[in-house]
């Protein structure tokens, strides 16, 4: 019993760019060697993919000539992702469509001649209108809708620690769907013409429900995309012959990208429906562009009813984030923190259970309930996390800091289009887009075996948040050089004669990007977390948006008359430096993860403690 323990302990060297040795010798990565990595990457196996091979047909298996020359394409989607789809299109089509108007509904007083529940003044002296309700202006505006934005990135941390120790996935998306039901029908009641009327009860109704409307989204979103993913058939690269002959390899990690594609396609087609929600303030008034997004959110709990039994729900595991905590605790202790800055394996080895058992002769599995590999994944993923702490600067760039956008479009020439639908050409662009990277580019480029690798991915995104800025900062001082009031033209009476219209690219751009960075990092949070924390590590890659939501909340008062065309320049300055810094600094997470999703691990069956419990019942 003993033996089969400490084998369990056992694994690889890891070296300092996070990667364990059996990754870098396949993917000819060499630290030492200007570059750093080779063009083309092998795939080979680690220990734990060659066990898991033995099992298949050894016709299945590729030989590292065939991981090297053919060409990887992705297992289809199963009915059960198809479902998980589309309750995040019902999810995010009520989160949207709810968000879309609250720019409006809190920033502009009621519109004169209007109906009393928001909407314009009908005919010509509706034109130029905007939709509104309690007036009290951009700043209140920018915090409120920035709040909100914060907890409903911030909370997936808390609802992702849930979902891995306590809850799981499932339960924990079923409870979130409870809990956004209550908030949907809250946000109702401060729209009712009579509660406008009440500025100060209607906003307090309003601030109640988009809490709760917060609180949904942290349980919801950090356990879809996992919960998809952990759909996938394929688990390690599968030899396959495709209908025309072509012997093609089914890759898991080409698999995953484009679940994940198709899930930000469907989160885009969701979103779009704010489009619907924005022409019903304006038309009708905010209390049915607030209901409407609750009637498609219904859709949730059938979906999840039917969708049950037909799900892979990986069980969660009580004690992830304590052994976490515990693995830091290791390596910090006797001044480890002093070496964390160089890290190497000297650092991570600390806290390994074969080391510790080396070094102190013994082991009490009840104290160190880790292995060697769950050092060796938190490691991969503290490397890939690196990376996530620049999408805020991304996420700032796509659409300004603030309401910058929001109030730019207030000094121009609307011709009946409401001021706010301009953003919902973001989700257009992904929706036309999407199937354009997942069934055209990205198969088009792996068929020439030049795989379009994720930094270069990151740098593309970056890149196209950098020219939207800086067509934003060009537009913004048009619109200054024009208007009758000059650098006060956002509260000005009278609007320029600059067309809406030319938000469009400030708008498109990055949201194309989004598809080359967002996507990216979710791809990197599935296929680099620990196998037991995916739900967590996907929700920090969520915490991106928190940040810059931050950021913008804290420059509210900033973003203002006579200084909007600032915050577009220092935003395309920053977006075009981090773009940068992918395909140099980060350029060792290019290299493919095999071994990320394996069900074992993701029960907690090759744990310690179960492999010992399971020893002592074999005796």
């Amino acid at each position: 019993m003993a033996a089969t323990t400490i084998l369990d302990f056992e694994s690889a060297p890891v070296n300092p760019k996070g990667l364990p040795t059996s990754e870098l010798a396949r993917t000819g990565y060499d630290d030492d060697k200007k570059g750093g990595l080779d063009e083309i990457t092998v795939a080979t196996y680690d220990v734990g993919a060659r066990e898991q091979a033995e099992e298949m047909d050894s016709e299945l298996i590729p030989t590292e000539e065939d991981l090297l020359t053919l060409r990887k394409v992705a297992a289809p989607l199963p009915w059960a992702g198809v479902a998980m789809c589309l309750i995040e299109f019902a999810e995010r089509a009520s989160y949207y469509g709810c968000k879309g108007p609250f720019n409006n509904f809190i920033n502009r007083p009621l519109p004169i001649g209007g109906n009393g529940a928001g909407a314009v003044a009908p005919g010509a002296a509706g034109l130029n209108q905007s939709a509104g309700a309690l007036g009290l202006g951009s700043v209140t505006a920018t915090a409120l809708v920035q709040m909100f934005n914060f907890l409903a990135y911030v909370m997936p941390i808390v609802g992702g620690i849930i979902s891995d120790t306590k809850w799981g996935r499932f339960k924990t998306i079923a409870i979130g769907a409870a809990v956004g039901a209550v908030a949907h029908f809250i946000l109702v009641v401060p729209a009712v013409p009579s509660i406008i009327n009440n500025p100060n009860g209607s906003l307090a109704a309003f601030i109640i429900s988009i809490l709760i409307l917060a609180a949904a989204a942290g349980f919801i979103k950090p356990c879809l995309g996992p919960l998809l993913c952990d759909q996938s058939p394929v688990r390690h690269p599968t030899l396959k012959v495709l209908p025309s002959g072509e012997r093609v390899i089914l890759d898991p990690t080409t698999t995953i990208q484009r679940y994940l594609l198709v899930f930000y396609w469907c989160i885009n087609v969701g979103s779009f429906f704010a489009v619907a929600t924005t022409y019903s303030a304006r038309l009708v008034g905010f209390w049915l562009a607030f209901l409407m997004p609750g009637v498609i959110y219904m859709l949730m709990p059938i979906v999840l009813v039917i969708v049950y039994k037909r799900l892979y729900k990986a069980p969660p595991q009580g004690s992830v984030v304590a052994e976490a905590a515990k693995v830091f605790k290791k390596l910090l202790a006797d001044g480890g923190w002093r070496r964390m800055w160089k890290g190497g394996d000297a650092f991570w080895d600390r806290a390994k259970p074969s080391v510790i058992q080396e070094q102190e002769g013994m082991l009490d599995v009840t104290k160190v309930f880790w292995d060697d590999k769950f050092v060796d994944e938190i490691r991969q993923t503290i490397s890939a996390c690196a990376v996530f702490a620049l999408i805020p600067i991304f996420t700032l760039g796509n659409g300004g800091i603030g309401n910058s956008l929001n109030s730019m479009s207030g000094s121009m020439t609307l011709n009946g289009v409401p001021n706010d639908l301009i953003d919902q050409f973001n989700a257009l662009a992904i929706i036309l887009f999407a199937p354009i990277l997942n069934f055209g580019l990205y198969p088009l480029f792996a068929r020439y075996g030049k795989p379009i690798k994720p930094m270069t991915r990151m740098t593309i995104g970056f890149l196209m948040a950098t020219f939207s800025d800086i067509v934003a900062a060009v537009v913004q001082w048009k619109i200054y050089q024009e208007s009758d009031c000059g650098y006060y033209a956002s509260t000005c009476d009278t609007v320029t004669s600059i067309s809406i219209w030319l938000q469009i690219p400030i708008v498109m751009v990055p949201a194309v990007g989004e598809l080359f960075v967002n996507v990216t990092s979710y791809e990197l949070a599935y296929t680099r977390s620990p196998a037991r924390m995916k739900a967590l590590v996907y929700a920090l890659a969520l915490f991106n948006s928190a940040v810059a939501a931050a950021i913008s909340l804290a420059c509210a008062k900033a973003i203002d008359d006579p200084y909007l065309i600032w915050p577009w320049v220092a935003l395309a300055v920053s977006t075009f430096g981090c773009a940068c810094l992918f395909p140099t600094y980060f350029k060792h997470l290019n290299i493919p993860m095999e071994q990320f999703a394996d069900k074992d691990r993701m029960a907690g069956a090759d744990q310690p403690t179960a492999l010992d419990h399971k020893a002592r019942g074999e005796e």
